[in-house]
């Protein structure tokens, strides 16, 4: 299967605030088709190394075809960020120089009709990123209580008519089972309009990917294990394309950052701690006009970036 070159949202910014140092030890925990780590690739000596996380087979295998030029400065693995640290411990690294985590879907998956991602296709309901995992999208729609199918679609997709389109998710498969990305969007389609279809089935179709690959778990847990293993001096930048994701970076680099550690419950008192990161975008970089025009899908990229500082 061909894949669709995926280009890098906000990459000259990016490796500004990374700042790749030519000896240094990098992450690119959602390598994609490889354009970011190329880029940071080329700004590494011979004594530099990337390693490139992907749980999608496709991306990883293009990849690997894409940077072999590079030889033994880069290593790829086909895993999910979350597990990070493990993966290193394995490989016998200790600690980085720097972290980015390209966040969301990629071109090619929202592209490939078979993956099951986009509304705008009629294609049996899958949207995970590995394909080797038993929860999909068909599953989450055909067999998750209504109740929860609402719960996914206000907490993950901020759809205000959750509980109208659960409803009628679950009427409809008690007749019929819904089998495809088509059938999905037709059921959708009555409650909201023509005028808001487009939006409504952005917002579903995000909730039900996010539920299937844990992607806002894996986030947090990716980002907290980012800090553990960055050297004083190393960079994370992350990419959000939607407000969930943005939420709990800002708000992790706010915790990181911050003299005191937030205790669980609401009426105990914060414990001093030190800080270990140092913010580096007090607002989130945005892509310039010029580049949302050649690059549409760049529109909703917001970065941050933060330095190690202990």
């Amino acid at each position: 299967m061909m894949y669709v070159y995926h280009t890098p949202v906000l990459l000259a910014e990016t490796l500004q605030f990374l700042n790749p140092q030519p000896a240094g030890i990098y992450i690119d925990a959602t390598v994609g088709s490889g354009g970011h780590a190329e880029a940071i690739l080329n700004l590494l000596s011979e004594r530099g190394k990337l390693i490139g996380f992907d749980a999608d087979r496709d991306a990883i295998e293009f990849a690997t075809n894409r940077l072999k030029r590079f030889g033994s400065r880069v290593s790829l693995v086909q895993e999910n960020f979350r597990n990070m640290k493990s993966i290193l411990r394995d490989l016998k690294v200790d600690s980085i120089d720097g972290l980015l985590l390209d966040l969301g879907v990629s071109s090619h998956q929202l592209d490939e009709a078979e993956r099951g991602f986009s509304f705008r296709g009629d294609e049996r309901l899958d949207m995970r990123m590995d394909k080797q995992q038993k929860l999909d999208a068909w599953t989450v729609i055909n067999h998750y209580p209504e109740e929860t199918l609402a719960e996914i679609f206000w907490k993950y997709g901020e759809e205000r008519s959750s509980r109208r389109l659960a409803a009628q998710v679950a009427r409809y498969r008690v007749k019929k089972t819904i089998e495809t990305t088509g059938a999905l969007a037709e059921i959708v389609r009555p409650l909201v309009g023509a005028r808001f279809l487009t939006k409504a089935l952005s917002r579903v179709f995000q909730a039900i990917r996010i539920e299937v690959n844990e992607e806002l778990k894996n986030l947090e847990i990716g980002l907290r294990d980012g800090v553990d293993i960055l050297r004083a001096g190393g960079r994370i930048a992350v990419l959000s394309y939607h407000s969930l994701e943005d939420r709990i970076v800002k708000t992790i680099f706010k915790e990181e950052a911050s003299g005191f550690f937030r205790s669980q419950g609401k009426l105990l008192p914060e414990r001093p701690r030190t800080a270990r990161l140092k913010i580096l975008t007090k607002k989130p970089v945005v892509p310039s006009r010029e580049e949302t025009l050649a690059n549409p899908r760049a529109r909703s990229g917001k970065l941050r970036a933060a330095e190690k500082i202990t």
